[in-house]
């Protein structure tokens, strides 16, 4: 990407796979395009007024357009006026934060696109993730992408590229962003304190983000994949009981990974997510049918579309450990 500070497009289209360092890599190329002393390979100083400013959050070319529920909590501080009890109550918001980039946020954004830049002529915008734009957020950027300010540049950050608007998308040079090297990632997550980063890497799915990442449902995750892989016959409801505190996200996540492994395993491949559980996923991958798994895994993909709703997590969690237990059962 440094390759393209010369002859810069004015809007970039960021693609690759969930937890490998998009955002991060997004926000490099933005600090290394605003400083004002770049090294010679095109790397930011980090010494300059505008590498500071950068570091700081508070570089004036320079905004980063997110989610609500992905912005930090303020700090209110020693002196904050907030009261306790139900003037605390009533200071905050009663609905939950947005999890979509609002119109509202785009807007906000004319007094920077109709000012002069500041420091080093050029403007730069993040949207990440750019497929969190609702409609009306979309098209407000759509007009602002087909007619873009002067020195104004554009960096979209997304995982999920089929959910963008297609007339966004066809704006946008696109750049595909691919996982990193299998050893220099290792090499990294030691370096993090990870104990065991082959493992961490395959079940976070090869995202090294997510593999370092301190996971509060990591012991409900370990105890699932030591029920799927017993010997003896599990219990739908208790097990389900235990996995309940995880929420349906997770628990429809990890039942989905594991039954991919089981249908990788038996179809020749290798496993991808719980190696340290393949030869309990060989004996399954064995003895269970074939269709039957590959039905389970095409319900299981559903359910993930709608496993962020408000559900029981408990009831969630029997239905689909009770039909794993039918479609894993002995053949007759």
């Amino acid at each position: 990407m440094l390759a393209l500070r010369e002859r810069l497009p004015h809007a970039l289209l960021l693609v690759g796979p969930p937890g490998i360092g998009k955002r991060a890599l997004a926000e490099y190329f933005a600090q290394s395009l605003l400083c004002e002393s770049p090294a010679a390979d095109g790397h930011p100083c980090g010494e300059c007024g505008g590498c500071r400013w950068f570091a700081d959050g508070n570089h004036p070319d320079y905004r980063a357009v997110i989610p609500e529920i992905l912005q930090p909590d303020p700090d209110p501080g020693p002196d904050s006026e907030v009261g306790t009890g139900a003037e605390a109550g009533a200071s905050k918001s009663k609905t939950a934060p947005s999890k979509v980039i609002k119109i509202g946020q785009i807007r906000a954004l004319d007094g920077f696109f109709n000012i002069g830049t500041h420091r080093s002529g050029r403007r730069l915008l993040m949207l990440y993730p750019a497929d969190t734009l609702n409609t009306d957020a979309g098209n407000a950027l759509l007009k602002v992408l087909e007619e873009p300010p002067p020195a104004t540049h554009f960096l979209l950050v997304t995982s999920r590229l089929s959910d963008m608007l297609p007339t966004i998308r066809s704006r946008c040079t696109r750049i595909h962003v691919q996982r990193p090297d299998t050893a220099i990632t290792l090499d990294w997550l030691r370096a993090q304190g990870v104990a065991d980063p082959l493992s961490a890497l395959a079940e976070s799915g090869g995202a090294p983000l997510h593999a370092v990442d301190t996971d509060p449902a990591a012991d409900l995750h370990e105890m699932l994949m030591c029920a799927l892989c017993a010997a003896r016959p599990l219990d739908p409801v208790v097990l389900a009981e235990k996995c309940e505190k995880a929420g349906a996200p997770k628990i429809v996540l990890w039942l989905s990974r594991w039954v991919s492994d089981v249908l990788r395993c038996g179809s020749g491949g290798e496993v991808r997510y719980h190696p340290k559980y393949a030869a309990a996923i060989a004996t399954l991958a064995r003895t269970t049918s074939v269709p039957a798994l590959q039905g389970y895994y095409r319900r299981l993909m559903r359910q993930r579309r709608v496993a962020e709703h408000p559900l029981n997590s408990r009831l969630y969690a029997e239905d689909l450990l009770i039909d794993y237990a039918r479609v894993i059962a002995p053949r007759n």
